[in-house]
């Protein structure tokens, strides 16, 4: 595949990762909005966040999509997947009750984790040996877009923003003016999840019009194996099980810390820092400039350099900032910026930019999107877990912040060594040399 080609399907693919980190974040914007206009409780949004795409409605998703993708195809999961998506977004923007938002962002969050798996292993398989690195930076620094423009729109349209006028005259339009100010105010959450739907046509359309992935195309005409075949051998295999024990616990520990993040960040600062509805997503939406920019420099070494430096360098970004945490630093502006800037840097230079490029790298074609599927639902999974178990350390009011920051660097600290202990080396190799070489000739 051409130069060209390869960096066109990639940015096409890759708008799932700005919906997927996007709908994550377009609720974490909304969400004091949300809890004032239906009288939520932190119990209620620490639902909101477990089966969301932050959590179990993406492992749901992934389990299933990882091992569709490896029999019907790449292209298969392109065609109809944002198509739930779209359904999802469309509930959460006309949610009048809890169960509805509930139920919006458990659709929207099934199709992310269906997404995910087919994403990152079709820009790996469409990658040429010396982009495959650059390729997967640019499907990271959509999902760090995803969150700086919807957090930007946030910012915009809350109560109190520039752009707030037309929405408050759009909702007296919808709901009349003797409206709740509560409900007049959550119509600029609504306005936010609106603009990923638009995204999600968008990307559906493009992403119809893509090829197969030729490797998948070529393991099919020699491959006639069932999806219960792949299964079986996905928890036979040594090298398969070794290597997703690797990788789900490297992603786990960092996912840990960076789903209550993307989930509660802005409310964070608002609880404990103290900061209003629009400047906590004015900052949150600073942290993920500092993502995209740190992204696209590293886009242009990572094929070159030794992943061990990029690895080590974000997640120490990380461990500063949760070590100033604990030092009270997060109750001061000074400290906020210096937090919010670091932890940008981290998920720029993220243990998820390697998670991607070697889950699609470490795995056999046959069952390349499976296995991802499967770390996808254990992280995922118990991030829905942890997503509840934070809210009842962190309290109503941020009082456990600190606690909370101590299990921060515990979880990054472990991702830190395991991933230096068990990293693997396969820059400059293609993914058939790299199979032979884990697999040998049989696989």
């Amino acid at each position: 595949m051409a130069k060209s080609s390869s960096l066109k399907s990639t940015i096409a693919v890759s708008l799932n990762n700005y919906l997927d980190a996007g709908a994550i974040v377009a609720g974490a914007s909304g969400l004091t909005l949300w809890k004032s206009y239906l009288g939520l409780e932190e119990v209620h949004l620490g639902w909101l966040n477990a089966l969301s795409a932050n959590a179990m409605g993406a492992a749901i998703g992934a389990i299933i999509g990882g091992f569709l993708a490896d029999k019907f195809g790449r292209k298969f999961i392109f065609t109809y997947n944002l198509l739930v998506y779209m359904l999802g977004v469309l509930i959460v923007m006309l949610s009048v009750s809890y169960p509805m938002l509930l139920a919006g962002f458990l659709v929207t969050g099934i199709s992310v984790g269906i997404g995910v798996p087919a994403s990152w292993t079709y820009i790996s398989e469409s990658s040429e040996v010396n982009n495959r690195g650059r390729n997967i930076c640019i499907s990271q620094m959509s999902w760090g877009l995803g969150p700086m423009f919807i957090l930007f729109f946030g910012m915009l349209l809350a109560p109190g923003g520039l752009l707030n006028g037309p929405v408050v005259s759009l909702a007296h339009a919808v709901i009349g003016t003797d409206a709740a100010n509560t409900a007049v105010e959550v119509f600029s959450s609504r306005v936010v999840f609106f603009t990923l739907f638009v995204v999600a046509l968008v990307a559906w359309t493009l992403q119809r019009q893509l090829d197969e992935s030729a490797e998948f195309t070529s393991k099919q005409a020699e491959d006639k194996s069932s999806i219960v075949d792949n299964i079986k051998l996905l928890f036979t295999n040594r090298i398969a099980i070794k290597t997703v024990a690797f990788l789900a616990c490297i992603y786990l520990t960092w996912n840990l810390v960076a789903s209550v993040m993307g989930f509660f960040m802005p409310h964070v600062y608002e609880t404990a820092g103290g900061l209003s509805n629009e400047t906590a997503n004015m900052l949150s939406c600073v942290s993920w400039v500092f993502v995209v920019v740190t992204t696209f420099i590293i886009s242009f070494f990572v094929d070159k350099v030794a992943h061990c430096l990029f690895y080590v360098f974000g997640l120490a970004a990380a461990l500063t900032a949760w070590i100033l945490v604990i030092g009270g630093s997060i109750t001061s502006i000074a400290g906020i910026w210096i937090f919010t800037i670091l932890w940008g840097i981290n998920n720029g230079s993220s243990v998820q930019v390697f998670y991607a490029l070697w889950g699609s790298e470490l795995f056999p074609a046959k069952f390349r999107a499976g296995a991802q599927g499967l770390m996808f639902f254990i992280v995922r999974g118990l991030s829905a877990v942890w997503g509840l178990v934070f809210t009842f350390i962190y309290g109503e009011n941020g009082e456990g912040f600190t606690l909370a920051a101590y299990c921060m660097v515990a979880l990054l600290a472990i991702a830190l060594i395991v991933g230096l202990i068990g990293m693997p080396h396969t820059r400059g190799k293609s993914l058939a040399q790299i199979t032979k070489e884990r697999y040998g000739e049989d696989i």
